[in-house]
């Protein structure tokens, strides 16, 4: 809907103008002042730069969960280089100053922002997004207002927030890799993500096949047709009730390496299984089922039939182009020998007559 301009309460007419020296709305046509007093919201100076914008602010930056104090807390220096910038009368001042300001810290706020650091440092590691690192902090926030977190281990309750909120916005990594980056065991990992749901009333849902597609393309370095297929052939395989009970990583493997058959963008399940870390059996036993209920072995069959074919042809001219160019080099050595045995014999003359 549009909105209605002001109207003139005398004259009836539309052409309004703010008169920002006295706070004051006037019509310009009669002269009649409709409201008086005005408060005005906006900023009194002007900035002509990023710079002077940031220095004539007097607003902070805003609240983030990922800081342990919000960010509203202040800290006097942030490192040994602020030391010298300080007169050197004052210097011990200064220092004193930074340790009592440090002292003065509880060691509550110590473990949150040494737990907030470990969780940036895992979210930047599995490369998620910034979605995850403050969804998952504000899970760890509200374990801490229950008292949840004492007498367990820090690292393994980060992992396991991490690990649910990446899953949550729908961008899952396994328990496999989320260990690896943490340094813990898998098992002692799933039993601290059983006990954060149950703190936090999470529902723990199996992750969705669709999800791990996506990254495990740009791991294999396909094409998006390769994806496009997949998620269709994930979709068939849905309907056809092959996905319930098995593991979303190897369904996702399996769709990609048919996919890539029929799109002739062939990946061994050796490649995929080392990129995706994952087992070759796995994806065999997922792919011979899709393929199986699907009804796509005679497909699936033509189509290697043909990339082999190909590869044959293309090893046959790789090999023709490659005795092609060995006589060429040999051609190119002799010609090479035959001009630094005149160089000699032109030297030699010179040299003989001289003498």
């Amino acid at each position: 809907m549009e909105t209605q301009k002001p109207k003139c309460k005398v004259c009836g007419s539309e052409n309004i103008v703010f008169d920002s020296s006295r706070g004051e709305y006037v019509c310009q046509n009669c002269g009649a002042v409709l409201e008086d007093y005005v408060i005005d919201l906006s900023q009194e100076w002007r900035a002509f730069s990023s710079e002077q914008l940031e220095r004539r602010a007097r607003t902070g930056s805003p609240l983030s969960v990922v800081k342990h104090d919000k960010g509203l807390s202040t800290q006097i220096g942030k490192g040994t280089a602020e030391l010298y910038k300080v007169p050197t009368e004052k210097r011990f001042q200064y220092y004193r100053l930074t340790q009592w300001s440090k002292r003065l810290s509880t060691s509550k706020d110590r473990n949150i922002s040494y737990a907030l650091s470990e969780l940036q440092r895992i979210v930047s590691a599995l490369q998620l997004p910034k979605t995850v690192l403050e969804r998952a902090a504000m899970y760890h926030e509200q374990l801490i207002s229950r008292g949840a977190i004492r007498g367990r281990s820090l690292e393994g309750i980060i992992a396991s927030l991490v690990y649910y909120a990446a899953k949550e916005l729908h961008t899952p990594r396994t328990f496999d890799e989320i260990a690896e980056v943490v340094g813990i065991d898998k098992r002692e990992l799933g039993r601290v993500y059983r006990y954060v749901a149950r703190e936090l009333g999470l529902r723990i849902l199996p992750a969705d096949a669709r999800d791990f597609i996506p990254r495990f393309c740009s791991l294999i370095n396909v094409s998006e047709k390769v994806q496009k297929r997949a998620l269709e052939l994930l979709e068939q395989a849905e309907k056809a009730g092959i996905v319930s009970g098995k593991g979303p990583t190897g369904i996702a493997a399996a769709v990609i390496f048919i996919a890539s058959l029929l799109e002739g963008e062939r990946r061994t399940q050796r490649e995929i299984a080392e990129k995706c870390k994952l087992t070759e059996v796995t994806i065999r036993n997922r792919y011979k089922e899709i393929v199986e209920r699907l009804g796509l072995e005679n497909i699936v069959k033509e189509k290697e039939a043909e990339l082999e074919k190909e590869e044959i042809i293309e090893k046959k001219e790789e090999k023709k182009e490659e005795k092609v160019v060995i006589p060429l080099i040999k051609k190119e050595e002799r010609k090479k020998i035959k001009r630094e045995r005149k160089r000699k014999k032109k030297r030699k003359k010179r040299i003989k007559k001289k003498k």
